[in-house]
């Protein structure tokens, strides 16, 4: 349900669609990446609070696990969405099951039912002060179940990582027939030797019987399974096993003295088991519902133990199932505040509020203590480059100039067609710095072969690398189709590569290789030009994103020579966003229908006043102004507005950090 949302967040407020390309609607909003996050939040809340009825729940779900920007007019936002997931689920399952349209008696998929004692028990108590203490204990066991089910769980999907996925994906349904077929044998196998055959009686009939099964309802008599066990008698192990998830977790949680204490641990293991080896196979499989069943089960073996073992008989078994589920759950997805407001949303029962917090607070620290949240864990083995909330304190040792990449792929105000082309083909940023060479301190460039500018520690690395980045153009130009630039690559680009660095800067002053014929149109490199007129510092004037240059490019956006850059065509915002989210690619264009003497101003098109940072920026500072802004890409500007680097948020990772830690300590 938190994929499904997500999904229907993410495409249908663009009112487009690949499957029905003929159905064309003029939706002109919501055509940027940032409303698209939004949406997405929105989704995955509205997922929650279907699933469970707990649009609160849902809201805080989105905020915790589901969003890396946050901010007070979302808030609103997606509480709304929630609450209207509800409510529709609500209106419809309730007209459609009890007839009574406007009744409003079921908010959620997963309901949990109501907790109270029998009236008949005066001594029978949801939960006292001193369940606090076994509730405590159990958060610690909730915490270490879950670290092992999280740590079984990296090992199977880095397993599939290596040697499913690569693989047709034949294998992939093949795994996914394997893992039912061996579920179905070991279910069925479990429930024919494992399971006890229990005498049913009546709720009149219970006595001091401690096993028998109170049948209250015609619900609670259709999900007694008798599978091969006599007339009167019950197979409590395919109770468990053969009915809906939902029906065991309202059984663990509701139907008294109903399993025996080797039942419920032997179908603690197996669906433990069953539920680590599941989730990572390449079908849509829950994570919350088989965890709450397996930690239910969990809560009910400890107040069985309790009860008939220790001689606590005041403690209401389905508190501690309840406890049991959010303990397990709170150990294995590491949420507190959602999962404490989902829990209480769905048993309308304010009173667990305490035991609950505190349960998932303690699970989720000894949890934490040996590794992280399971979809943190996937997360990080899919490679997405997801923020944590803060960074640490010893990041503050370093400085922007540390963690940025100074590797600089950059253009100009006006460029060439042939120069983006070659840009765009060899590269795969999303963004690139727009740029003028600073000619007015180009005397304090150079002086010998000391490379300095303006007290910049990393100008030499800079200029060794944009030597490269332009071999490597006019290398990618040869294939463009014009015998015009062939020719020109040509008597400028030998083969091989330079070995190391300082080669490649010693090569450059014996030869002085040209750079990419035309980047600036103003004025042509020539071979007269020193090794400062051809790499001066870079001024920054603003950021230009990929789609943006494509854009341009396939609506021929562009100016000749003899021509001002005020003839060139000004196209509005709708225009450059009417193909989004799915861009046309650069690979894909036909470069024939392309001039590549023509020249495109990019100044109308790029953002002007992007956010930066300076060179001695904190780390710390640099990862709130990321985080909070919602940022992709931060350049890097030094004092006299030379663009030196940029971050993204591969370079705010804890991964990264954490190596460039150790790289500032070896080098103290």
């Amino acid at each position: 349900m938190i994929h499904s949302g997500a999904v229907v967040g993410a495409g249908l407020p663009q009112f487009q669609s690949l499957s029905l390309r003929k159905i064309q609607f003029n939706f002109p909003y919501f055509r940027s990446d940032r409303d698209k996050r939004d949406f997405v939040s929105a989704g995955a809340a509205a997922g929650v609070a279907a699933a469970f009825g707990a649009p609160i729940g849902g809201t805080l779900f989105s905020l915790e696990e589901g969003s890396s920007f946050w901010n007070q007019g979302l808030t609103w936002k997606v509480l709304f969405c929630s609450m209207s997931a509800t409510f529709t689920l609500n209106f419809f399952r309730s007209g459609i099951q009890f007839g009574s349209w406007g009744s409003f008696q079921l908010p959620g998929l997963l309901n949990f039912g109501e907790f109270k004692c029998s009236d008949s028990d005066k001594k029978c108590h949801l939960w006292t002060a001193m369940d606090l203490g076994f509730f405590v204990v159990m958060g610690v066991v909730g915490g270490l179940l879950g670290a092992t089910f999280n740590c079984l769980n990296k090992r199977l999907a880095k397993y599939r990582v290596r040697n499913v996925h690569p693989k047709p994906k034949l294998v992939r349904v093949l795994e996914s027939l394997l893992v039912s077929l061996v579920t179905t044998v070991v279910v069925f196998v479990a429930s024919m030797v494992l399971g006890e055959c229990r005498q049913m009686s009546s709720a009149s009939q219970v006595g001091n019987d401690s096993f028998a099964l109170q049948v209250t309802s015609e619900e609670e008599n259709s999900s007694i399974k008798t599978f091969f066990c006599p007339n009167e008698t019950y197979n409590d192990m395919a109770t468990l096993f053969f009915n809906s998830q939902e029906s065991g977790i309202l059984q663990l949680f509701h139907q008294d003295s109903t399993f025996s204490p080797i039942t419920l641990a032997l179908f603690f293991v197996l669906y433990f088991v069953l539920a680590c080896w599941t989730y990572g196979i390449s079908v849509p499989s829950g994570l919350f519902v088989p965890s709450l069943l397996c930690g239910a089960a969990f809560g009910r073996l400890v107040a069985n133990v309790l009860k008939s073992y220790v001689g606590l008989g005041h403690i209401y078994s389905g508190t501690f199932a309840l406890i049991g589920a959010a303990a397990f759950l709170g150990g294995v997805v590491r949420m507190s505040i959602s999962l404490t407001v989902i829990l209480i949303e769905s048993t309308s029962e304010i009173t667990y509020g305490l035991p609950i917090m505190v349960t998932l607070m303690v699970a989720k620290w000894t949890g934490d203590f040996f590794n992280k949240g399971i979809y943190d864990i996937h997360v990080g083995l899919r490679g997405v480059p997801l923020l944590e909330w803060e960074t640490e304190v010893e990041m503050d040792k370093l400085r922007a100039s540390d963690i940025m990449e100074p590797n600089l792929t950059y253009v100009y105000p006006h460029t060439r067609i042939q120069s983006l082309v070659s840009i765009l083909r060899t590269t795969v940023h999303h963004a690139f710095p727009v740029v003028t060479e600073n000619r007015g301190n180009e005397k304090e460039f150079m002086k010998g072969n000391q490379l300095i500018s303006n007290n910049i520690k990393y100008k030499k690395c800079s200029i060794l690398t944009r030597a490269g980045e332009q071999r490597r153009r006019s290398q990618s130009m040869k294939s463009y189709p014009s015998s015009e630039l062939r020719n020109v690559c040509d008597e400028h680009v030998t083969s091989g590569d330079p070995g190391e660095k300082e080669d490649l800067l010693q090569q450059m002053l014996e030869r002085r290789y040209t750079p990419y014929p035309n980047l600036y149109p103003d004025q042509s490199p020539s071979e007269d030009w020193t090794m400062e007129e051809r790499f001066r510092p870079l001024t920054f004037h603003g950021l230009i994103l990929r789609s943006q240059l494509v854009t341009l490019l396939v609506r021929g956006v562009c100016y000749s020579e003899s021509q001002s850059s005020a003839s060139q065509p000004r196209l509005s915002y709708a225009e450059m966003a009417e193909d989004y989210p799915r861009y046309p690619d650069i690979h894909d264009l036909d470069l024939t229908l392309l001039n590549p003497r023509m020249i495109v101003d990019v100044t109308p098109y790029m953002n002007p006043a992007p956010f930066t940072v300076s060179p001695n920026t904190h780390v710390s500072q640099v990862f709130n102004l990321f985080r909070t802004m919602g940022l992709r890409h931060l350049p890097v500007v030094n004092a006299v507005g030379e663009i030196v680097g940029v971050i993204t948020r591969h370079n705010l990772t804890r991964e990264f950090l954490q190596a460039r830690l150790r790289q500032h300590y070896q080098s103290l």
